[in-house]
């Protein structure tokens, strides 16, 4: 199979052409309608071709890629409706990682790597406070101290906060209330887990780009059922990933297929809150990084979850049911069905909210790169098991990998909190010798006998010395005065 077959429709089969992969894409619709398993067929038709590609499994069932489907009626039906005569049961190569160390690899970034916008983000900082933790990574780069985990960056805050009357005049002020506010927010994430996140060894993006023995992509699942409790870390580590993508791979021009396919489920929390400048910040990443040979695919309930800027760089889209029971609902359903090239025989407005599980509104990129009439479209059943696999099957696909192994072993190597633990050791050795001198010398003072005289001492002794001066002149002149009158 040459394409990623979607489905078929009365036109024939739906299907992205690999050239237009990074072109983008969005899955959308209400729970229950069938979002997860147009994510999972998509993600095999691109693991077919030889295309890596990395998810998040959000429910905890995408497992079900590593194994193959058992054929029943209603798959055989479905297979028939379409007409695909090339259907095998299959399980897929699949790599799993895991933030919290649960339920795959290790996954970790540096602090450094990171950098102050996102871990800001994260952080919920105001202004002032992402301020001191931007000087936090001046001074650190400054000093050439590396930032790699949570306590390296709890060392330059303290160390920042100890130097603050110092740092203002370089920095610009350092408020030891706002470093304050920002060691209590580092606490809470601890308290999440997300410390986990960060360290070495960091995640090597060269090992997303793999493929099996029989050329197939590996199929990277982040495991994000127990992560979704924690959204901000969710969405951030996603965001991290993307922008590390765009910066690291070079551009790659017009390819015959993409170099690493991308799919960002539950889109709505990347860009819930978010500031104007981030979204903007993504909006670039996304316009820019199909250069690179990525495609990026949105998978949300709501089309209207992402904004304008985004959805408008998106080429492919899967729309699945919508309901319409109240007026915002009505709203989304005549936003999503207009954002569609209009099929004359075809109402998608109408139809967005009749449809059934499996079925879809579906609109791609033809071979020109136009969008094409949105269509109805028979979504096709997956090679692989709709549903999680079992522990067993799960610790059996990780044993037989070896791209995740040397992430297994945390590496603690030296960097801002050695370097300052040293210094601080250093500074307070020196205080000891200080304080060690100054006894000392206070203590030879105290046995020294006292070259100092008291006033009464002073008194004395100069009176003697007038009395024995006068003793003295006046027994020169006795002497003087016996001499004179002997002659």
């Amino acid at each position: 199979m040459s394409q990623v077959l979607i489905g078929g429709s009365s036109n024939g089969h739906v299907f992205i052409r690999p050239a237009l992969a990074n072109r983008h894409g969005l899955i959308a619709g209400a729970t229950g309608t069938g979002k997860t398993v147009t994510l999972q067929i998509l993600a095999e038709g691109f693991s077919r071709l030889g295309v890596p590609v990395f998810l998040a499994d959000v429910k905890g069932d995408l497992s079900g890629l590593s194994q193959p489907m058992k054929m029943n009626d209603k798959v055989q039906k479905r297979l028939d409706q379409i007409g695909i005569d090339d259907y095998q049961l299959a399980g897929y190569p699949l790599v799993f990682w895991d933030l919290l160390q649960e339920l795959g690899f290790p996954v970790r970034t540096t602090i450094s790597e990171m950098g102050p916008i996102l871990l800001a983000r994260l952080l919920e900082l105001n202004d002032t406070q992402e301020g001191v933790l931007n000087i936090a990574f001046r001074v650190a780069d400054d000093e050439g101290m590396a930032l790699l985990d949570f306590k390296d960056l709890h060392a330059i805050l303290q160390w920042v906060a100890e130097q603050a009357e110092t740092l203002t005049v370089t920095y610009g002020n350092v408020s030891k209330a706002s470093v304050g506010a920002v060691l209590r927010r580092l606490l809470v994430l601890e308290e999440q887990g997300a410390d986990l996140f960060f360290g070495e060894p960091a995640l090597d993006l060269k090992d997303f780009m793999g493929c099996d023995r029989d050329g197939r992509g590996l199929i990277h699942v982040l495991a994000a059922e127990n992560l979704m409790m924690r959204p901000r870390l969710y969405s951030t580590f996603l965001l991290w990933l993307l922008a590390e993508l765009f910066e690291d791979l070079p551009e790659a021009g017009d390819l015959d297929r993409p170099k690493l396919v991308f799919f960002f489920d539950e889109a709505h929390l990347l860009f819930e809150d978010a500031p104007k400048s981030l979204v903007d910040q993504i909006e670039q990443v996304v316009r820019l990084i199909r250069s690179k040979g990525v495609g990026v695919y949105f998978v949300t309930q709501n089309p209207t979850d992402v904004p304008d800027e985004v959805l408008g760089q998106l080429g492919h889209r899967v729309q699945h049911a919508l309901r319409a029971y109240t007026p915002r609902d009505q709203k989304t359903v005549r936003v999503a069905a207009s954002t569609f090239r209009q099929n004359p025989n075809l109402n998608p407005e109408e139809v967005i909210t009749q449809l059934g599980v499996g079925e879809a509104l579906v609109s791609v990129l033809d071979e020109k790169g136009v969008p094409t009439m949105v269509e109805r479209v028979l979504v096709r059943p997956p090679e692989s098991r709709i549903g999680p696999a079992s522990p067993d099957e799960r610790r059996a696909v990780q044993a037989d990998n070896r791209v995740g192994k040397r992430y297994e072993r945390t590496v603690d190597r030296l960097s801002a909190f050695e370097l300052l633990k040293k210094r601080r050791d250093q500074m307070e050795r020196e205080a000891q010798r200080a304080a060690k001198r100054e006894a000392e010398e206070k203590r030879r003072n105290q046995r020294r006998p006292s070259r100092r005289q008291s006033s009464g001492e002073a008194f004395v002794k100069s009176a003697a010395r007038s009395i024995g001066t006068q003793m003295g002149r006046s027994l020169v002149r006795g002497i003087l005065g016996a001499i004179k009158r002997a002659f």
